[in-house]
C-alpha cells in the first residue's frame, strides 16, 4: 500500500508536468496567430488605401478639366491713350481797386458764387462825391462863360458890319467864345472822370464765377491799381490741360482734327472710370523743347460744379486707328515676371503657352500686337485648373465680348480707314 501511494503520487506529478508543457505551447501558438492576423489586416488596409489612390489618379487623368475658350476677336478699333491733366478756369481775375481809399464794406461771402456786376467791395465814396460836385459846378461856370462869350462875339459881328469896331476886336471876341466852348468841353470831361471815380468806389465782379477770400478787410487802405482785393475764377465751362509726346501726335492723323472737336474722357480723383465727356478745342503750336511734349486742352461742362481750378484729372484721348485689331479678354492675359502670356488651345484640346506683346486695353479687351493670329482660341475662364502647357483640356467655346460694348470698338466703324 505504501508503494502504491508512491507510484500514484509520482504519476500525478508526471501528469502535471505534461499539462504544463501543453498549456505553454498553446499560449505561444495563440499569440503567434494573433500577430499573424494583425499583420494580414494591416497589409489589407494598406492595399485598400493604395487602390483608392490609384483609382483616384486614374479618374483624374481620365477626366480633362473643363475650361472656357474664346476665339481671338478681330475688329477695327480706335485706340485711346491715358494722360494726367490739370483743371483750369477759362477766366481768372485778380481784383484790384481802381481808386484809392479806405474799405467801407466787404459785400460778399468768401468762396461763394457771384454774378457779373455784383458789388464785392465798397470804398469810402465821400471824397469822390465831393469831387464830382466840384466838377459839376465847374461845368456850370464854363457854360455860363460860353454863353457870355457867344453873345459878345455876336454883337462884335454886328458892330463890325457897322464899322463901329475894328476887325481885330471882332477876332478877339470870337476867340474868347471859342476858348469858352473849349472850357465847357474840358469841364464836361472832368465831370465824367469824377463820376467814373465815384462809380469805382463800388468794386464789382467783372465776370460770373467763384470768389476767393477777402485779402483786404474793412478799414484798410486800398491803393489804386496796386492793392489786390481778392481773386475770381469762372466755373462753367472748365478747361483741362494735359501734355502728350510727339509720337502720339504723329500717329493720331485726323483723329485730333480740332474742326471735328474730338471727344475726350475725363475722370477726377475718387471717381470710378471716366464719367465726364469733354471736347478737344486747342493744341499748342509748338513742342516744349525741354520735355519733348505738346500741350492739349479740353473743354468740359461744369454745371454740377465738380471741377475746381487746380484739380488733377485723368484724361483719355483717341490717338490711333487700327483696321484689324486682335483682341482678347484681359482675364486671359497672365503675367510671369516681366513677360505676358496666354494659354492657346489647339484643335486636339491641348494647351500651349504663348508669350504675347499686349497693347492698350479697350473696354475689358486687350489689344495683342504680337504672339497671336486670327482664328486661334485662348482660355478665358478656368485658368486655375490648367497646370501648364501640354495638358489636355475640355474646351467650351464662348464669345469674346467687351465689358462695355459700343464705344471704342463700335465707334471705330464711324471712321474711314
Amino acid at each position: 500500500m505504501r508503494v502504491r501511494r508512491q507510484l500514484t503520487g509520482g504519476g500525478r506529478q508526471a501528469c502535471t508536468g505534461r499539462s504544463k508543457v501543453r498549456i505553454g505551447d498553446y499560449f505561444r501558438r495563440y499569440q503567434a496567430r494573433r500577430r499573424w492576423r494583425a499583420l494580414v489586416a494591416a497589409t489589407a488596409t494598406a492595399a485598400v488605401l493604395g487602390g483608392c489612390n490609384v483609382r483616384g489618379d486614374s479618374a483624374q487623368v481620365a477626366s480633362p478639366p473643363a475650361v472656357d475658350v474664346a476665339e481671338v476677336l478681330v475688329e477695327p478699333a480706335v485706340l485711346w491713350d491715358s494722360f494726367t491733366g490739370r483743371v483750369a478756369a477759362p477766366e481768372t481775375v485778380d481784383l484790384r481797386a481802381r481808386v484809392s481809399g479806405y474799405i467801407d464794406r466787404v459785400a460778399f461771402a468768401e468762396g461763394e458764387l457771384v454774378q457779373q456786376g455784383e458789388v464785392l467791395f465798397e470804398i469810402d465814396p465821400r471824397p469822390y462825391a465831393a469831387r464830382e460836385q466840384a466838377a459839376r459846378a465847374e461845368l456850370a461856370r464854363a457854360r455860363s462863360q460860353l454863353k457870355l462869350a457867344t453873345s459878345e462875339a455876336r454883337r462884335a459881328r454886328q458892330l463890325l458890319d457897322g464899322k463901329a469896331i475894328s476887325r481885330e476886336q471882332h477876332e478877339q471876341r470870337d476867340a474868347a467864345r471859342a476858348a469858352a466852348a473849349a472850357a465847357v468841353r474840358a469841364a464836361e470831361a472832368a465831370l465824367a472822370s469824377a463820376r467814373l471815380d465815384l462809380q469805382y468806389t463800388q468794386v464789382k465782379a467783372p465776370i460770373t464765377g467763384r470768389v476767393g477770400r477777402a485779402l483786404v478787410t474793412r478799414g484798410n487802405l486800398a491803393g489804386a491799381d496796386q492793392t489786390l482785393l481778392t481773386t475770381l475764377v469762372s466755373v462753367d465751362p472748365m478747361y483741362v490741360y494735359f501734355e502728350s509726346d510727339q509720337q502720339t501726335l504723329l500717329h493720331s492723323g485726323d483723329l485730333l482734327d480740332l474742326a471735328q472737336r474730338p471727344e475726350v474722357r475725363i475722370g477726377l480723383a475718387g471717381e470710378d472710370g471716366l464719367p465726364h465727356r469733354g471736347r478737344l478745342d486747342f493744341v499748342d503750336n509748338r513742342l516744349n523743347s525741354q520735355s519733348g511734349t505738346i500741350q492739349f486742352r479740353a473743354v468740359v461742362d461744369n454745371g454740377r460744379g465738380l471741377f475746381r481750378a487746380g484739380q488733377f484729372a485723368r484724361v483719355e484721348m483717341p490717338t490711333e486707328r487700327v483696321r484689324e485689331a486682335l483682341l482678347v479678354d484681359r482675364k486671359a492675359v497672365l503675367t510671369d515676371q516681366d513677360r505676358r502670356y496666354v494659354y492657346v488651345v489647339d484643335g486636339e484640346g491641348r494647351v500651349q503657352r504663348r508669350d504675347v506683346e499686349p497693347g492698350r486695353e479697350l473696354e475689358g479687351l486687350v489689344v495683342i500686337r504680337e504672339g497671336l493670329s486670327r482664328g486661334e482660341r485662348v482660355i478665358v475662364n478656368g485658368l486655375q485648373r490648367v497646370p501648364g502647357s501640354g495638358v489636355e483640356v475640355l474646351p467650351q467655346l464662348v464669345g469674346m465680348v467687351p465689358e462695355v460694348p459700343g464705344s471704342q470698338l463700335a465707334s471705330a466703324q464711324n471712321f474711314s480707314f
